[in-house]
């Protein structure tokens, strides 16, 4: 295993690595191949004008591929004024082990903008969003059978549909155009449950730990979701659809929300949805009249709770702050919010994470729905849902004939239902979900010399990349 310098903090990318060396350590690999897995592929920086409110300005961008073992190669795109090259690779290498773990056959990419779009109009956005395609698509690093962007921290459905029909212009012999990104509008080719996916796959993945009774002793838990203290730091796309679920549907009680403004606390517990109208309406958390309001939001990570789901950015939990964790269990929503020595010590501490390579996949299963069912230019269920609605129905008068009488109102909702692409989507979602979490379990206890769920998690990643490599000869 690589040594760190303790006179200095990690960079992203750096801590990724030492993580993955982890596992790379209880397997045994070798270091030749070892350096091959870590190592990206390619990474393009692009400068680039636009002319904004008549005078020039020359924006930076950069898309990375991890590896491209399995294409096309899958990641989003990110509109930040903190993107860095060491940031867009890191997230590209998470990416490859993110597909890997849940059965997803991508290889890893990731792309970014250094730009803050709240700055820029509408228009002036559009203008830029276009020509950074038309950079990426010029030398090739976005095309439905290569590269394949989502939307990512400052990008949306919108950027997507714009991407998209760039591309489309560009190769309008292309009849599988729409897939060149995913995250779109669901009039251009987006599939329904895209935007709520990475949140709702962290919900998945919080049950189906509950649902291991001797995961949830061994982190110090009580059974059950119901009463669970939570603090969330985030309510962006992930955060917000993660906490209304475990708010409205499993009965937790979001005790605080962390966002960049300060800090919202109410021991009774917050209303995920009245939180998310009062930031729509004023721009921050600040005058929201059921909590207690304080600048100081990073204190809030340190509050104690059952759950801690860091669903903001990264290098949230340091090496700075990690000893003052009180959370039992810490479910990774958002990419790298824990550092790797910051790891060290929350598992010296007897602390449960969940990683972030798991938890957070929501996001690319569905987007591999999105994708496929772009190349299959058909919806899920199209074709099936009827003649479901049909037998169900069959089996119903089946059942009421046997029986000699009605049968009862649930189950004649229930047996003539047929189910909808949204309802395939999220079946898909949670069985991803649940099926990947419990091949890190089976890694966690087949193994002595692993001893969490994140080096778990590396390992059954890297085992298939490996023998991916092998089958296509590359080792």
């Amino acid at each position: 295993m690589g040594q760190k310098n303790n006179n200095k903090s990690l960079s992203f990318s750096e801590s990724v690595n030492f993580m993955v060396d982890r596992a790379l350590t209880v397997l045994e690999i070798d270091s030749g191949i070892s350096a091959a897995l870590k190592a990206c592929n390619s990474t393009i920086k692009i400068n680039f004008p636009v002319e904004i409110n008549g005078k020039i300005e020359v924006f930076t961008g950069w898309r990375s591929v991890h590896s491209d073992h399995r294409l096309p190669s899958k990641g989003g795109i990110r509109f930040a004024p903190i993107v860095n090259e060491d940031e867009v690779e890191a997230l590209a290498s998470l990416m490859t082990y993110k597909c890997a773990i849940v059965d997803v056959p991508f290889g890893g990419s990731k792309g970014g903008l250094l730009i803050d779009p709240s700055k820029y109009k509408r228009d002036d956005l559009q203008k830029i969003t276009r020509r950074f395609a038309r950079e990426l698509v010029r030398k090739g690093f976005l095309s439905p059978a290569k590269n394949v962007p989502a939307p990512d921290m400052g990008t949306g459905e919108r950027e997507m549909a714009w991407i998209a029909d760039t591309y489309k212009h560009l190769h309008p012999e292309d009849i599988n155009y729409s897939a060149c990104v995913t995250g779109k509008p669901i009039a251009h080719g987006g599939i329904v449950g895209r935007t709520e996916a990475t949140g709702r796959g962290v919900v998945y993945a919080i049950r189906e730990f509950f649902r291991n009774a001797d995961d949830v002793q061994a982190a110090g838990l009580k059974p059950g979701l119901g009463g669970k203290r939570i603090v969330m730091q985030g309510l962006g796309n992930v955060g917000y659809y993660a906490a209304k679920l475990l708010d409205e549907e499993d009965e937790s009680k979001i005790i605080a929300i962390i966002e960049r403004d300060g800090l919202l606390t109410n021991e009774n517990g917050l209303c995920i949805e009245d939180v998310r109208m009062h930031i729509n309406e004023h721009k921050t958390i600040k005058g929201f009249p059921d909590a207690t309001f304080s600048e100081n939001g990073a204190a809030g990570l340190e509050i104690k709770c059952d759950i801690l789901i860091p669903a903001a950015m990264e290098a949230q939990i340091t090496k700075k702050n990690a000893a003052n964790i009180k959370a039992k269990l810490i479910v990774e929503a958002a990419n790298g919010p824990v550092t790797f020595e910051a790891d060290d010590i929350l598992r010296q501490n007897g602390v449960t994470i969940l990683p972030d390579a798991y938890v957070n996949a929501g996001g690319v299963t569905v987007s591999y729905f999105e994708w496929v069912r772009n190349l299959a230019h058909i919806r899920f269920g199209r074709m099936e849902r009827r003649h479901d609605e049909m037998r169900g129905a069959q089996l119903l008068q089946a059942i009421e004939s046997m029986a000699g009488k009605p049968a009862e109102d649930w189950m004649q909702k229930e047996l003539v239902y047929g189910a909808n692409e949204l309802d395939l989507v999220r079946s898909g979602l949670d069985d991803t979900m649940r099926n990947s979490y419990q091949q890190l379990k089976e890694a966690y206890n087949s193994n002595d010399n692993i001893n969490d769920f994140r080096t778990a998690s590396y390992v059954v990643a890297i085992k298939k990349l490996v023998r991916s490599y092998i089958d296509i000869g590359v080792f």
